[in-house]
């Protein structure tokens, strides 16, 4: 059976350089924000659910309406517990079918930004804080995303605090810009695989 990592952290803390090394490893990495978006595109019951929380037009020649959903979602706090409602189990049921065709390997991961927020938490055995000072990672997605402080902070603030994450982890991985990433990779999946 193989050992599932849940792969964490907030905006611009370099999530996806660890999934990016952990695949270098022959770690398969299930990607959230990639899937969930393709669900969002194909699942029906999501299709279906998502139209009659929103509307008709959340779908328009067949493709998702991703500024109205972004409208409905940032609209009112309750509206993002509704879409999220309907997205996560959908994206959680996907996982574990992943999950299972993969059931020959040793090691698996999970990457998601709201691992813990969402309740991913019990897919996974252990849990990994990709960790990076605030300031940091605001550069980080300001400059990868071409989005303003403003929009960025806002992101930040939207997350669960790092200290909280930081409590919940069972490893944290430092990504300041100085620490090397590769040793505490290379480190963490000699500690899960003894």
């Amino acid at each position: 059976m193989a050992i599932k990592i849940g792969i964490t952290g907030g905006i611009g803390s370099g999530k996806s350089v660890v999934s990016r090394l952990l695949r270098l490893a022959g770690v398969p990495v299930y990607d959230t924000d990639t899937e969930c978006k393709a669900l969002m595109q194909t699942d029906a019951v999501i299709r279906r659910q998502l139209t009659a929380l929103v509307g008709e037009e959340v779908y328009q020649c067949g493709t998702l309406n991703k500024p109205l959903l972004a409208a409905y979602l940032f609209g009112n706090t309750i509206h993002a517990g509704q879409v999220n409602s309907i997205v996560h189990p959908r994206v959680r049921d996907d996982f574990r079918r992943w999950a299972e065709a993969r059931a020959g390997r040793s090691v698996l991961a999970m990457e998601s930004a709201i691992l813990l927020e969402a309740g991913f938490r019990c897919e996974v055995d252990v849990v990994v804080m990709v960790y990076a000072p605030e300031e940091l990672r605001i550069r980080r997605a300001m400059s990868r995303d071409n989005s303003s402080r403003e929009l960025v902070e806002k992101r930040v603030r939207s997350q669960m605090g790092d200290e909280l994450k930081r409590k919940q982890a069972d490893f944290i991985i430092l990504n300041d810009g100085e620490t090397p990433l590769i040793p505490q990779v290379v480190d963490l999946l000699d500690r899960l695989v003894r």
